[in-house]
């Protein structure tokens, strides 16, 4: 049976896993296409500052409940993964492309990227799903490209906006859109279904809850669950932190958007030097070094700030910017190696959903907690996500 499956591991084409990859950045860069123009969308609409956090979470709970719909009714696994891909890339864009229509409020801006996020959801989760039915072996190395090609997408948006800072601000969305369906076409058109896919007919309301009695599937969940308290809120006030360098440090001139690209962009490194070192010293002991090291990224956060060394400041912002999402991987793959084939989708799908309902308490968290203490402590906070989580992958004596 084992080498079965090795040799129909062999047999897969090798341009699967980069046309996979490719569809994903594709598809993601939608993800902070809205940051990537935020500036311009305050000045266009006349809104005020304060509403990067609440756009940013709109995107985030859009995703939420996009991936509990997803896992409840099964989606992933009862249907054919790549036309779920592929459908989801076509409506994400449509809506992603709303926002330059002009003369909007809020409301509505708020509503579009609620429903860009609501088919993110068929599309980040549904990739791993469709890599995992792909690479039953070698499956960290492979989600470890996967997510670097999420990170890529996510920070995308950013350099698009630098590169065409001079050209109208409507350019960002509809490069981001475009190519959110050029991926989609790549999965429908060239990515079948996977052979280690097994096929679930009936919709099994009881199957969420059946996944957390698993003791391994529940130290990689919570493990994840802490990681994520921490990644999206400093993807999201990454240029806030650039931004307030810039204030304290006058003679900085930091580009914000080059920079903001650089710091998100590195963690596809990260994600892809994680995947390397799990195959060598095993995914939970790997997970657990990397979140380490983001604990510390947040607890000495401050000094990075406060001295008077932008060459200094943006080392350290890499550095923080590599760790903060190369565990990402790690979890995912625990998820999928602690979960029963026929449900690997739903496992999948869930754990995101509930990972990203903590980003958005987190994002929340720190807007809030702008507005009372100072700025430069602030990120202090984030700390707290990373430690819950070294706790919970401590505690729990398993195998994983």
């Amino acid at each position: 049976m084992t080498n079965s499956k090795q040799n129909q591991t062999e047999q897969i084409p090798k341009k699967i896993l980069p046309l996979i990859i490719i569809s994903q950045f594709c598809c993601t860069s939608l993800w902070f296409a809205g940051n990537g123009v935020m500036d311009e969308l305050i000045l266009v609409y006349q809104l005020d500052p304060s509403v990067l956090s609440f756009l940013t979470s709109s995107v985030q709970f859009g995703f939420i409940i996009g991936t509990f719909v997803f896992a409840l009714f099964t989606i992933a696994d009862r249907y054919s993964p790549s036309k779920v891909f592929m459908i989801s890339a076509v409506l994400a864009a449509v809506f992603n492309l709303g926002i330059v229509l002009k003369g909007q409020s809020l409301t509505v801006l708020l509503l579009l990227r609620f429903i860009t996020g609501f088919f993110l959801a068929g599309i980040y989760p549904v990739g791993m799903k469709i890599a995992a039915d792909y690479y039953n072996t070698g499956l960290g190395k492979a989600l470890g490209l996967l997510v670097g090609a999420l990170v890529l997408g996510t920070a995308f948006p950013h350099l698009l906006s630098n590169i065409t800072q001079h050209l109208p601000w409507e350019i960002v969305i509809y490069t981001t859109s475009f190519l959110s369906l050029f991926g989609g076409l790549i999965i429908l058109t060239f990515v079948p279904n996977g052979p280690f896919r097994k096929h679930s007919t009936k919709i099994d309301l009881l199957a969420l809850t059946k996944l957390f009695q698993n003791r391994a599937f529940k130290a990689a969940a919570y493990g994840y669950f802490g990681h994520m308290w921490e990644l999206y809120a400093f993807w999201a006030f990454t240029p806030i932190m650039i931004k307030t360098y810039n204030s304290l440090h006058p003679d900085a001139h930091l580009d914000i958007a080059l920079y903001s690209f650089l710091i998100i962009g590195i963690g596809s490194l990260g994600c892809i030097i994680s995947g390397w070192l799990s195959s060598i010293k095993g995914l939970k002991l790997s997970a657990f070094f990397i979140l380490l090291v983001s604990a510390i990224c947040c607890l000495i956060s401050p000094l990075s700030f406060h001295l008077n060394s932008s060459q200094f400041f943006i080392i350290f912002m890499i550095i923080w910017g590599m760790f903060v999402v190369a565990d990402s991987p790690l979890f995912s793959t625990l998820v999928a190696h602690n979960t029963a084939s026929h449900a690997k989708g739903s496992a999948l799908t869930i754990v995101n959903c509930i990972g990203y309902a903590i980003t958005i308490v987190s994002i929340q968290t720190l807007g809030f907690l702008q507005s009372i203490i100072t700025p430069t402590y602030v990120y202090i906070a984030l700390a707290v996500g990373p430690i819950l989580g070294l706790i919970a992958l401590k505690n729990e004596r398993t195998t994983v």
